[in-house]
C-alpha cells in the first residue's frame, strides 16, 4: 500500500538529512478506517533523531562496519550511518514503511543500503551484523521478555549494540537489566511536537 510522501529535511549535528516521510492525514485516516494497523512507523520520533546524533558524536563505532537496524521505521539513524558503515541492513515488519525507506535510500543515491522486511519474532538464523541499531522499541511490557533474549542473542554473538528510548516509566523495567553491558550511555533533548524528550542513548556489548 502506496501513501503520498514529502521530502523531509533533518539537522542531525552538522549534517541535513533529507527522507521521506507518509501525510499524516492520510496514514491517520487509513488507520481510523482499520486499513492499516497502528502506525508507529510513520513518523520520526525523538529517539531517532538522538541515535542519529549519537551515530554522528561516535562514529568510530560504525566506521567500515555492517549494521542492522530492526523496527527501523522510516529509518533515519540508518539513512545517516549509511555515510560510514560498511553495509547498512534498514528493516521494518511491515512492506509499508521498507517501501518508503527505499525511496530514501534512492533520493540520497546510497549503494551501501539494503532494504529489507524482518520481523524480530522470527528473524533468519544467519543473519548477522557487527552493529545493531533499536531505536524506542520499548513500548509495549508484553514484548520486553522477547526483546531482551533478542539482545542478548546478539551481544552472544559479539555484536555491539546501540538502543536509544525516550524516557518514560516504563523504561526502567527494560533498560535495567542491560545496564551490566552499558559501556557508553548519553542524553540528548529533542523538541517533539513543541514538547522537549529527554532521549537516553546508550552502547551495549560485552566486552
Amino acid at each position: 500500500m502506496s501513501f503520498p510522501l514529502q521530502l523531509k529535511s533533518f539537522l542531525v549535528k552538522d549534517r541535513t538529512i533529507e527522507i521521506f516521510v507518509p501525510d499524516a492525514s492520510v496514514v491517520q485516516q487509513r488507520y481510523k478506517e482499520g486499513i492499516i494497523p497502528f502506525p508507529y512507523w510513520s513518523q520520526v520520533w525523538p529517539a531517532a533523531i538522538a541515535m542519529s546524533n549519537f551515530l554522528l558524536n561516535h562514529t568510530e563505532l560504525i566506521k567500515d562496519k555492517i549494521l542492522l537496524e530492526l523496527a527501523a521505521g522510516l529509518g533515519l539513524p540508518s539513512i545517516t550511518a549509511a555515510a560510514f558503515a560498511q553495509q547498512v541492513i534498514c528493516s521494518d515488519y511491515l512492506p509499508e514503511p521498507v517501501a518508503i525507506m527505499q525511496q530514501s535510500v534512492q533520493h540520497n543515491h546510497l549503494l551501501n543500503v539494503d532494504t529489507k522486511v524482518l520481523n524480530w519474532h522470527n528473524l533468519p538464523a544467519d543473519l548477522e551484523a557487527d552493529v545493531l541499531l533499536l531505536s524506542d522499541v520499548n513500548y509495549e511490557p508484553e514484548e520486553f521478555k522477547m526483546q531482551h533474549a533478542l539482545i542478548n542473542s546478539f551481544l552472544d554473538k559479539g555484536t555491539q549494540i546501540i538502543l536509544s528510548t525516550p524516557q518514560r516509566l516504563v523504561g526502567k523495567e527494560f533498560i535495567e537489566p542491560l545496564l551490566p553491558f552499558c559501556k557508553i550511555r548519553e542524553e540528548f533533548p529533542v523538541i517533539h511536537e513543541g514538547k522537549e524528550v529527554m532521549v537516553h542513548t546508550f552502547l551495549l556489548n560485552r566486552l
